[in-house]
């Protein structure tokens, strides 16, 4: 048995190998798309009414000394100002999408993100605290080098360009950590409180004000126990995510469990949509097959790996 620290550094050598191992640009490329669209389509509801969100003319939660709920106090905008943020913050999402200016598009929308979440912690949910993050982390990689306006453009000052496949692995490693530990994460809350002492929490959660007439209609029609059983599937597929996805044989399985959960999630709870939305593009772009996502891919191996015919 090898000793420990060599074992140690094996480990990291083949979480480095790991990191770096290029993965499909078509990846990243879809997380540009669809996360900045999922997160226009949450605060489109706020956005239109700039003057009641952020400025002086709506309500303001007054300064919270010494108050955890209240990270940082900002004074509300003029409403001038307040047009222009929501504006700016449109504006920059699908410029982000688009791949227009990507990395400065990706920049602006991340810190409009954090000042608007920050700025209405009242209104602050999953989405407005997934936002930036996922924005900053696109600016942080070449996330507009393919399928994009500035590719087309590079494209067009230099006919002879070609548009990379692939990318460092850790620019799409990032994003497949993050669903693990964020499932993980939601996993560790759900079993901290009653999902694993109340076998009806789920059901329970059909009939607040978030109902819609698809909850309504299955809260009536399914039997009881339907509901005990999708809730110990949830808690098992969130707890044990960064097992499933990790496993090869598993991940189809996680990533259709995990499409069809937020495709409920969106159907069953009205203001949850664009959450849903965001999660289901994350979960495709990350762990779909990249031959599926993007077809050329395949091609270009089958060439690769073909041998050359005999002649006769």
């Amino acid at each position: 048995m090898k000793p420990f620290d060599e074992l140690l550094d094996d480990a990291i050598q083949r979480a480095l190998r790991l990191v770096r191992e290029p993965q499909p640009i078509v990846r990243l490329a879809l997380v540009r798309i669809l996360a900045p669209l999922a997160v226009l389509l949450f605060v489109a509801t706020r956005v239109v009414h700039p003057d009641d969100w952020l400025s002086s003319d709506g309500f303001r939660i007054p300064p919270l000394d010494n108050d955890y709920h209240q990270v940082v106090y900002f004074e509300p905008l003029s409403p001038l100002v307040a047009r222009i943020v929501c504006v700016a913050i449109v504006v920059s999402g699908l410029a982000l999408a688009a791949g227009a200016l990507t990395r400065w598009s990706a920049l602006v929308f991340a810190i409009l993100l954090g000042y608007v979440a920050l700025n209405d912690r009242a209104e602050a949910f999953t989405v407005s605290k997934l936002g930036p993050v996922l924005a900053l982390a696109l600016a942080l990689t070449p996330a507009g080098a393919r399928w994009s306006v500035d590719a087309w453009l590079r494209r067009r000052r230099d006919p002879g360009h070609v548009p990379p496949t692939h990318v460092t692995g850790g620019c799409v490693r990032f994003f497949q950590a993050f669903l693990m530990v964020f499932y993980l994460s939601s996993g560790i809350a759900k079993a901290r409180g009653d999902w694993l002492s109340d076998p009806y929490v789920l059901w329970s959660h059909l009939h607040d004000s978030y109902q819609t007439p698809v909850s309504w209609f299955f809260a009536n029609h399914l039997p009881a126990f339907a509901w005990t059983v999708m809730q110990a599937l949830t808690i098992a597929f969130e707890l044990g995510a960064p097992l499933w996805f990790a496993l090869r044989w598993a991940r189809p399985f996680a990533l259709a469990w995990g499409v069809a959960m937020h495709a409920m999630i969106g159907m069953m709870f009205g203001p949850l949509a664009g959450f849903s939305l965001l999660m289901m593009g994350l979960l495709v772009a990350s762990f779909a097959p990249a031959t599926l996502l993007d077809p050329t891919l395949a091609r270009a191996t089958a060439v690769a790996t073909a041998r050359p015919k005999r002649r006769t």
